[in-house]
């Protein structure tokens, strides 16, 4: 690294989206080691230094300017209205927050009219859900475990899910969807105006990008007869054109494509139908436009 340069410093969670980022990490060819200092483990990618933060605290951080750039979800930068620029949406771990009550509270489906005690520990969007809704309203503050408190000492929740069903264990219907959220990245205003951290910071989005596209891929090759060559061409969805080669004896060609891994049901029965052969399908770890 250019010694005149501070490195770009990269902020990881801790907690439960932790894995997830650890393994884009390492399929995009990014290894970390641990320290002797725990939460600072070294990484291979040049220019970069590493600290390991509870999500809250990295925002706290990354706003600060004391971090570069780190991963945290949606949800909390909306929460703590975080001056930051989301950078990429890995799309992992993705939750709901929504506002739920009990069954028996809803009148006709409808809240009733009177002073509800609404429990959350996202304060900033609740209060704002309040007013958005007009809701005659007392805001509780709770520190995990949200479920837990209606009946008894609230009538409403304002949670995270990703499924739901936490929230029917405990007889909650979901009554409205703030927002979605997911594990983004973000940077601090600063770091993107520093031209050699910024170079940097757009090298490692492209590298997990190439990783995020990967996974919805797959590789397929076919072998097709010249005079079907046309036919199939014309249902096989690509990133741009096709590769193309001729097979021997000038029979025919084998064709590349990377397609969606979701449309391979439907898509390899009917390239079947139209005359290609020897269909492979392969998996992919990144991919760069």
């Amino acid at each position: 690294m250019d010694q005149t340069h501070t490195p770009v410093q990269l902020a990881l969670p801790k907690g439960s989206m932790q894995q997830s980022v650890f393994d884009l990490l390492k399929d995009a060819g990014i290894r970390l080691r641990a320290s002797s200092r725990g939460y600072r483990p070294s990484i291979s990618l040049p220019g970069f230094e590493t600290k390991i933060l509870r999500p809250q605290n990295m925002l706290e951080m990354l706003v600060l300017g004391t971090r570069d750039v780190g991963f945290a979800g949606a949800d909390w930068v909306a929460e703590l209205e975080s001056d930051l620029v989301e950078l990429l949406d890995t799309g992992l771990d993705p939750v709901r927050i929504v506002a739920a009550a009990p069954v028996e509270l809803l009148e006709n489906g409808k809240l009733p009219d009177r002073c509800l005690v609404i429990a959350s520990e996202y304060e900033q969007l609740t209060r704002n859900w309040i007013a958005e809704k007009g809701i005659e309203a007392k805001f509780l503050k709770s520190y995990g475990a949200t479920e837990v408190f209606p009946p008894e000492d609230a009538d409403i929740i304002v949670d995270n899910t990703a499924t739901g069903s936490t929230l029917r264990a405990n007889k909650l219907e979901i009554i409205d969807e703030l927002m979605t959220s997911s594990t983004r990245i973000y940077a601090n205003p600063n770091a993107l105006g520093d031209t050699w951290k910024k170079e940097h910071i757009d090298r490692f989005c492209l590298l997990l990008q190439s990783v995020l596209e990967a996974r919805q891929r797959v590789m397929l090759e076919v072998n097709v007869p010249k005079d079907k060559l046309d036919g199939v061409i014309d249902i096989l969805p690509c990133m741009r054109e096709p590769t193309m080669a001729p097979l021997s004896g000038g029979t025919g060609y084998a064709i590349k494509v990377a397609v969606l891994r979701e449309i391979l049901p439907t898509l390899i029965p009917e390239i079947k139908e139209r005359g290609g052969t020897d269909i492979v399908v392969m998996k992919l770890d990144q991919i760069v436009p």
